[in-house]
């Protein structure tokens, strides 16, 4: 018999709600959830495809160990024995900065962090590597200088704004907001809204906006930094915000006093009359800004982040409804971590710190692995994620990977960074699994959604949390747990909640393998480890979420995190958890002087030393590589590496080459032919797509394919063609800058 589950999509940060149908323990049919909270019966096509991720030809069922050139399978006693005698024999000979865990990456179920975490902290290292710190570390760094804590970032309050402005967003196609299609429509068509869309090409967000700034590629630092000088010589400047809200404004204003602010606009191919139209909007507008990867990975990411909230402070958008604002969170993605801290690590060859929210940036870890420095990372712990293919130069990634003396992969597939591990561990899928995400996307309430099983999983395979687990055990990382509290997991959750930490008050080491505590009682009769530590940490959860809770309609009391719990159990389309106080939100702010704090010293010579004249030298490109490459286009067709089975784009042009009319015209190119892309880093091969929606000077390629699938690969690998070396300062990959080439291929 045929039955509808409700649950949530993984494929994208969004996780959409959905239904899906299941028969004789298959999933059979998809459909959007309309008794979502949050998405409301909206889902684009890759949740309505998901039944391709869930059903992959090259799926894992179990544990794998490399044995010469092939794979053979081992058990799981035998897997879990020799890795963890590995791990042991490394970090005794080598010390803890030889080991590094990249995972708590997945678009779809977080869970498996605190695991991870736990087992690389209990073995003394800080080396966590993350999606995060591929895209975001000079965001996170940025507001973590001028708010205090770096996963304050301060999201969209779009629902009360009259003006939404899109700088380097393509939503209509890459979503990164709730129902982002039906929100940008509705500000194009509505009289009362403007949409206001920042990018160099004409992109499908940009083809409905009522505005469309299509600055030169790499130019967004400056042309921010002429905003602000625009600001700031009419006047249209917030005063008393910034004497209530902001600190050390009188430090920076002078950078933008005398800027020759027709000069710089000029570099940036825009007239000063459709800048200054923008600028007056935001002067007058109850405005918020949506940034994404243009600006995070374009040309001079941290410094785009910091003058973009330069500008917001300016305008007074912080804190307030409609504006950019601290959102309310179930649990913070990541951490706080200072590198001025000298507890705080930084690698020790290439030097960065963990910007992106106690992440590190990935496109550091070829250099750390290479490295003849004797603390270089020999072991690496892969969790649900795909760096040959997620992260930028694969080629350098292929030879650091071989290096390596431990590489275990947890994953649900053959990946290609499976094929380079030592040990492949066979996961669960997210369909398989109770988990779920803490991406803080919707304000003034707080939203979570409990994801759970709805079909079985392999016999062999496990929850990255439930290997984590048994990892830890191996490393005798867990302290012996009492009987009575083990007998006491089958029981009142309450009760057994009460001995548990009775019990832990007397052992030392209880509080750091918390999460493996829980794995193995709750867990064990959960079979979910990731279950059990979703009930913990509600049951220990901050003042301030159980204020929200209280807020969102929860009864106080020491049962709240417990009924919370329950409430997720009862309602799988997920529960509004909490609800923010709009008026208070900036009291949140953590700097020392207690405002948004403006000046950061580490970026002020470079923002005070940007103009025309400087950019206009650094821009020119080298004559090898005359266009520039935008590695990684956002696409209906691409959901990053977890849909391999090209069939759910069958009779798509899903990856291309895709280039301006008059360059394919000047290169005597022609659409459909197959071309060559060459950069610094390599060339790739691929289909010519001619379309008037990319802006001349310039090619895009998607991310997400180079995948292998049986005995094919399909598609275009764009990270052959990117260098982990074209970074900025905290490590962010310049993935929408690159320099290349093409030509008609072979």
């Amino acid at each position: 018999m045929a039955t509808w589950h409700k649950t949530g999509c993984v494929l994208c940060a969004q996780n959409c709600g959905l239904e899906i149908q299941v028969e004789n323990d298959r999933m059979v049919k998809v459909r959007p959830d309309k008794e979502n909270p949050r998405s409301q019966g909206y889902a684009c096509r890759k949740g309505l495809n998901v039944i391709y991720h869930q059903y992959p030809a090259d799926r894992l069922t179990t544990p794998l160990k490399r044995v010469g050139e092939r794979f053979e399978p081992i058990s799981w006693d035998l897997a879990i024995d020799e890795i963890a005698a590995r791990l042991r024999e490394l970090v005794e000979r080598h010390g803890p900065r030889c080991l590094a865990y990249m995972g708590a990456s997945a678009q779809g179920g977080h869970f498996e962090a605190a695991f991870g975490l736990s087992i690389l902290r209990a073995l003394g290292s800080q080396y966590l590597y993350s999606s995060a710190g591929q895209e975001f570390s000079g965001l996170f760094w940025v507001f973590g200088r001028m708010f205090g804590r770096q996963y304050y970032l301060c999201g969209s309050d779009e629902h009360a704004a009259d003006m939404l402005v899109a700088w380097g967003w393509n939503g209509m196609e890459s979503h990164q907001m709730p129902r982002a299609p039906i929100v940008l429509k509705e500000f194009s068509k509505n009289p009362d809204k403007r949409l206001v869309v920042i990018d160099p090409r004409r992109s499908e967000t940009a083809a409905i906006a009522n505005i469309h700034l299509a600055v030169r590629p790499g130019t967004d630092a400056l042309l921010i930094k002429a905003m602000i000088a625009i600001i700031l010589k009419q006047g249209w400047e917030k005063r008393d915000y910034i004497q209530q809200h902001v600190a050390d404004w009188e430090k920076i204003r002078s950078w933008f006093e005398g800027f020759d602010i027709e000069a710089a606009l000029a570099v940036c191919e825009l007239s000063y009359e459709e800048v200054l139209q923008v600028c007056r909007l935001m002067a007058t507008r109850r405005w918020c800004v949506h940034p994404d990867l243009g600006i995070f990975m374009g040309r001079q990411s941290a410094l785009n982040s910091y003058l973009m909230n330069v500008l917001g402070a300016l305008c007074g958008i912080f804190g307030v409804r409609g504006g950019n604002v601290i959102p309310g969170m179930v649990m913070p993605i990541g951490f706080h971590a200072d590198e001025r801290n000298p507890k705080t690590w930084r690698t020790v060859t290439t030097n960065l710190p963990p910007a992106a929210a106690g992440s590190f940036a990935p496109a550091a870890m070829p250099e750390e692995i290479l490295s003849d420095h004797p603390e270089r990372l020999r072991a690496v712990l892969v969790s649900v994620c795909n760096p040959l293919r997620a992260y930028p130069d694969t080629t350098a990634y292929e030879k650091a990977f071989a290096r390596l003396d431990l590489l275990v992969v947890n994953d649900i597939v053959m990946s290609e960074t499976a094929r380079l591990a030592h040990y492949v561990l066979p996961c669960r899928t997210f369909y398989e699994s109770w988990d779920g995400t803490f991406f803080p996307l919707t304000f003034p309430e707080v939203y979570f959604q409990l994801r759970r099983p709805i079909v079985s999983p392999p016999a062999q395979c496990l929850e990255a949390s439930q290997i984590f687990t048994r990892l830890a055990d191996r490393l005798r990382l867990i302290p012996p747990i009492p009987e009575e509290v083990q007998a006491a997991a089958s029981g009142n959750r309450l009760a057994f909640g009460a001995l548990l930490m009775t019990w832990a008050a007397t052992e030392p080491k209880a509080l750091a393998a918390m999460p493996f505590i829980l794995a193995k009682t709750l867990g064990r009769e959960w079979d979910s480890a990731a279950k059990a530590a979703l009930w913990g940490m509600l049951m220990t959860a901050p003042e301030t979420f159980r204020a929200n809770a209280v807020r969102a309609g929860f009864a106080p009391g020491m049962d709240l995190g417990d009924r919370i719990f329950q409430a997720l159990i009862d309602t799988p389309q997920g529960v509004w958890v909490g609800k923010v106080d709009p008026a208070d939100n900036l009291s949140q702010i953590r700097t020392p002087s207690g405002k948004i704090e403006v000046f950061i010293p580490e970026l002020a010579s470079a923002a005070q030393a940007l103009d025309a004249d400087s950019e206009r030298r650094a821009l020119s490109l080298p004559e090898a590589f005359p266009l520039i490459l935008h590695a990684g286009r956002h696409l209906k067709y691409n959901a990053n590496t977890l849909m391999r089975n090209p069939a759910w784009n069958k009779d798509k042009r899903a990856c291309t080459v895709a280039m301006n009319p008059a360059d394919a015209s000047a290169l005597g190119l022609a659409d459909s032919q197959q071309v060559r892309v060459f950069t610094e880093a390599g060339s790739e091969a691929g289909e010519l797509e001619v379309s008037d929606q990319v802006r001349p000077g310039t090619v895009l390629i998607p991310h997400g394919f180079g995948l292998q699938y049986g005995d094919q690969v399909y598609g275009i690998n764009v990270n052959r063609l990117t260098k982990n070396t074209h970074r900025d300062f905290l490590g962010t990959p310049l993935h929408r800058f690159v320099p290349c080439r093409v030509e008609a291929a072979e």
